[in-house]
């Protein structure tokens, strides 16, 4: 009895020693295994870094190129550069009183200084014309909306594409009596009624070739007058509502007069 006893003892004994020596293999198995997956972790972790760094600085850069072109296409007609800035801020403001998403109100602000940007193919001698256009001439100004579309059209980035919708539909009426399409009412994208309305209230209110800065009482009375007719009666109130806000951004980024 004896015997057997120190034989099963013995096959214990050795299936013990058979499996520390397996789990002892398994936990270094494990340990390397985990440094190899901590040196990927970290490998890969360092290459989504890389991605998203150079993802900002593309779309940093795609931000910089939207509003300096914007920027040049106002320059050419003699507007200052905080034209746009100040639309811009505008159209962020009427977007987020609108209602729309916080990602597209920033994308909006992005996009809306190229509202213009077809100006660069009109000719001088109508773009800065002193006083008002002859029907020939006022043909021809008509035509930068599409201009500016066509230029922007064909991108595949969403801000070049809502920059797009921007110059093509800016000066389109809610009454359906604008350009380039005498489209009407919600059928106007929102992003044109918006800009429309932002581009509008800086200009009447700045001074340009072809006439003097309008003062408040008469730029207020003719928005009341064309609300519903030339602009989006919602927007109107949004701006009657806000006005402090829209009167803040105005005064806080005045253009700068020059000798």
């Amino acid at each position: 009895m004896e015997a057997h006893e120190n034989k099963l003892i013995a096959e214990i004994e050795t299936l013990q020693n058979n499996f520390t020596q397996t789990t002892d293999k398994l936990i270094k198995d494990v340990k390397r295994q985990d440094k190899i997956m901590t040196r990927s972790d970290k490998r890969q972790q360092k290459e989504y870094d890389e991605l998203m760094a150079l993802k900002i600085e593309i779309e940093e850069t795609q931000r910089e190129v939207v509003f300096t072109m914007g920027a040049i296409g106002e320059s050419r007609s003699k507007e200052t550069g905080n034209h746009v800035k100040r639309v811009a801020e505008y159209t962020y403001l009427f977007a987020k009183h609108y209602g729309l998403p916080e990602k597209e109100c920033e994308m909006l602000k992005q996009a809306s200084p190229m509202h213009d940007i077809g100006k660069v193919a009109i000719p001088d001698a109508v773009l800065n014309k002193p006083g008002r256009f002859n029907d020939e001439e006022r043909a021809i100004m008509d035509t930068h909306a599409q201009l500016g579309y066509d230029m922007l059209k064909s991108s595949n980035r969403s801000l070049i594409k809502m920059a797009s919708i921007v110059a093509y539909e800016h000066h389109e009426k809610w009454n359906g009596t604008g350009y380039p399409n005498q489209t009407a009412g919600e059928d106007i994208h929102i992003y044109g009624r918006i800009t429309a309305l932002a581009d509008v209230f800086d200009a009447l209110g700045s001074a340009r070739v072809y006439k003097q800065a309008w003062d408040d009482e008469k730029i207020f009375k003719m928005f009341k007058e064309e609300r519903g007719e030339h602009f989006d009666p919602k927007l109107m109130d949004i701006f009657f509502d806000n006005l402090d806000e829209f009167l803040h951004i105005r005064d806080t980024m005045k253009d700068v007069v020059q000798d």
